[in-house]
């Protein structure tokens, strides 16, 4: 191996960043028929909702799945789902598929992904130490030391890939992705720019730590965007805030795009029942914590 330290000409090196991958994640929505569900008598009614609420229960207790009854007309109600496999996931979404009350929940949305932690960062750091090494991008040395470095950082990163659904009053999900278009195009831009511009985006959220708490989840190759975004936090306002500021990093004003935004407010499973009786239960948050 080469010992000369020499930095890389810009646009020499890798133009993909590292990634690390965890939970699954399903957001499924749903309108519900309410009318319908009127109609129905009281102890029918109330018995589709102590099925649900049976099925639900242990994986709301383990962090894994998540009721949340959203604003406006997109939908009523949104099932949030964290698993640890794909298998796992779908397990999940046929068991709430399987529920009597189905029938009486319309699919009006759904977003499939993965959690993801992209490593700018570390990723052009390592780059840059091994081509200045002499080390050929994609030769068997390099594949063993990126192998090598994927597996300490799975590790030292588990909690945040498999993280439990924050118990926070509200989620404010949207999905988004990076321009390709013919005047900005993200994925044409050396890595070292991409980086920086990751750099002051992710300083300026981390200034939110304890009010807001965000989880990404990469959806490229499973769904319409290229990410989902889910921001937890007990006060709404928090939401308005954050995503305003950011849209002044470059990153945000000229390289993303922007899909559907969904509020929801939290419902715990076990009060599912005044949530199908037309009325908000109470829900016992928690600070917000990684």
């Amino acid at each position: 191996m080469a010992t000369t330290e020499t930095r890389p000409k810009q646009g020499t090196l890798p133009p993909e960043p590292l990634t690390l991958e965890g939970s699954s994640v399903l957001h499924s929505m749903y309108r519900i028929r309410w009318s319908a569900l009127r109609a129905l008598p009281e102890a029918r009614r109330r018995e589709l909702v102590a099925e649900m609420e049976k099925v639900m229960q242990e994986a709301e207790g383990r962090g894994e799945s998540a009721v949340y009854s959203v604003f406006g007309h997109k939908a009523d109600l949104l099932l949030l789902h964290f698993r640890p496999s794909f298998e796992e996931l779908k397990a999940a979404e046929l068991a709430v598929d399987s529920l009597g009350i189905r029938e009486y929940l319309e699919p009006s949305h759904s977003y499939l992904s993965m959690v993801e932690l992209g490593l700018y960062e570390s990723s052009l750091k390592l780059y840059q130490s091994l081509v200045s090494q002499g080390v050929a991008p994609n030769s068997p040395e390099w594949t063993e030391v990126m192998e090598e470095t994927m597996i300490r950082q799975r590790e030292a990163m588990k909690t945040r890939l498999f993280p439990k659904i924050p118990a926070a009053r509200y989620v404010c999900f949207y999905p988004m992705d990076r321009r390709r278009g013919e005047e900005k195009n993200w994925y044409s831009l050396p890595i070292e720019n991409r980086q920086k511009q990751m750099d002051v985006h992710g300083t300026k959220g981390r200034r939110w730590a304890g009010k807001v708490l965000q989880i990404i989840s990469g959806s490229i190759g499973f769904d319409d965007w290229e990410w989902a975004v889910d921001l937890f936090s007990n006060e709404p306002v928090h939401f308005k805030k954050l995503i305003y500021e950011m849209r002044f990093d470059e990153v945000s004003a000229e390289y993303s795009n922007f899909g559907i935004f969904m509020v929801g407010v939290r419902c715990a499973v076990k009060d599912l029942e005044t949530l199908f009786a037309g009325k908000l239960p109470q829900f016992d948050a928690a600070p917000l914590s990684r």
